[in-house]
């Protein structure tokens, strides 16, 4: 294996390998860093700006601030007021409030009103299920309401069109000198002194001073060759700290007349079961995602288990899946804009979700890791981050502290999580295997 030298005509100071959500806001923030060279920032992915595969690269995106921890909840409305502001953001972004449909029995609204209270920012209101159908020009007439015991309304929620907002940060940064080059990882280059960068696929090394790993779900997969070559244990692996989780999306074509119906829709959530997110007016395609997610467990090489997301076109999606996400979500949600209707198009769309569902935003504790650091965890509620997180990012590459409480929630962890996560419902409780039977079964 050659040895890696900064005169590598493919050596950066800062590799960030991943143009996702956490990729995209590093690279941005190192862009607009006082104590770093742009210049001498290398973002890497697969794919052009919006990568693909990505979660990040996505019609639309939910951007709410309603977390029942008043962590994320500050963390969000300091993103929220990038969104109205930023003109990187601000043509991508949509307050058109949320309404949430809470189960009966959930303390979930009450504990969210709490955290909004102490930081002065409750403008929430409960809706009677009896008026859902007539509130917002009538747009959730006929939704099934069985289950629930009323509507939680924020109207400070919104949407993104994700894609190109991201499309539009990575813009900025390359205005300012950043490099993007594309090219597909297959694996790290390991070396005595430290990870010394990473081989594409058609031969090429990437060096780097430090590298970011900003890989989504796709992490494990990528680091698995290494764990093995420094023998790494089952509970050191970072599978342990994030692994690949799915959900099934399903979107619809919208007429001129249905987009004029829907001009006052808002996010709608289905309790636990998912939500639907307005259609923007370019593609005019109403989304609905199915939150039960699951996983795809794959035995590597070495014998050790991880979740990855599967080697083929996101659009594939089983009849078995189609028919769940149907059952609980497109026949119950706005059924006067679905029903008898074949969803246009399909995808499973995948994220790296940790126990905690806080981000992992952390230099790897391995001594032959020194160099290499993490910017995963997205847990399907991250991307209303674009616009901040890759600050905090900055400074763990800095090696400064973001205070006690974000350096524990976004350090690497020893121990078995315990307690409330920040996105609870997210918890994968099925393979996809068992939806789908033509995933695969090694790496």
């Amino acid at each position: 294996m050659p040895a890696s030298t900064s005169s590598s005509p493919f050596h950066s100071s800062i590799l960030i390998v991943g143009a996702g959500i956490l990729g995209t806001s590093t690279a941005y923030h190192l862009a607009h860093s006082p104590s770093h060279d742009p210049a001498d920032v290398t973002v890497l992915d697969r794919s052009p700006s919006p990568p693909d595969p990505a979660a990040s690269n996505d019609i639309n995106k939910i951007i709410r601030a309603d977390y029942s921890s008043r962590f994320y909840a500050e963390l969000a409305y300091e993103a929220i007021d990038a969104w109205a502001s930023w003109p990187e953001l601000k043509p991508y972004y949509h307050r058109t409030g949320w309404v949430m449909l809470d189960k009966e029995g959930s303390d979930l609204a009450e504990r969210i009103r709490s955290v909004l209270r102490e930081i002065g920012r409750d403008r929430t209101e409960d809706v009677a299920l009896r008026e859902i159908g007539k509130r917002w020009g009538g747009v959730l007439e006929g939704t099934d309401v069985k289950g629930f015991r009323d509507g939680y309304w924020n109207p400070e929620a919104g949407w993104c069109e994700a894609g190109k907002a991201t499309r539009s940060m990575m813009e900025a940064a390359t205005k300012r000198s950043v490099k993007y080059v594309c090219g597909d990882v297959e694996r790290l280059v390991l070396s005595e002194g430290g990870v010394t960068g990473v081989r594409t696929k058609d031969g090429t090394f990437y060096t780097a001073d430090k590298i970011v790993l900003a890989t989504g779900a796709w992490t494990s997969g990528i680091m698995t060759e290494v764990e093995d070559e420094l023998n790494i244990r089952e509970d050191g692996r970072v599978e342990k700290q994030a692994t690949a989780a799915g959900v099934a999306v399903a979107h619809f074509k919208m007429s001129d007349t249905e987009m004029r119906e829907l001009e006052s829709m808002p996010v709608v959530v289905y309790g636990d079961n998912g939500e639907a997110i307005p259609p923007p007016k370019d593609n005019r395609l109403l989304k609905f995602t199915n939150a039960n997610t699951f996983t795809n467990t794959i035995t590597t090489k070495s014998g050790h288990r991880i979740s990855v997301p599967p080697d083929r076109d996101q659009h594939i999606v089983s009849r078995k899946l189609q028919g769940e996400t149907d059952k609980i979500m497109m026949s119950k949600v706005m059924p006067r804009f679905t029903k008898n209707k074949p969803a246009d198009y399909w995808r499973l769309c995948w994220d790296a979700r940790t126990p905690s569902q806080d981000q992992l935003m952390t230099k790897h504790p391995h001594p032959r890791l020194g160099n290499l650091y993490l910017a995963v965890g997205g847990s399907f509620h991250s991307y209303k981050f674009l616009p901040n997180i890759g600050k905090y990012m900055v400074n763990v590459l800095d090696g400064v502290s973001n205070g006690d409480e974000r350096d524990q929630a976004w350090g690497w962890k020893s121990e078995a999580f315990s307690g409330r996560g920040a996105h609870e419902k997210t918890e994968p409780k099925r393979e996809l295997c068992d939806l789908d039977d033509t995933v695969a079964a090694k790496l």
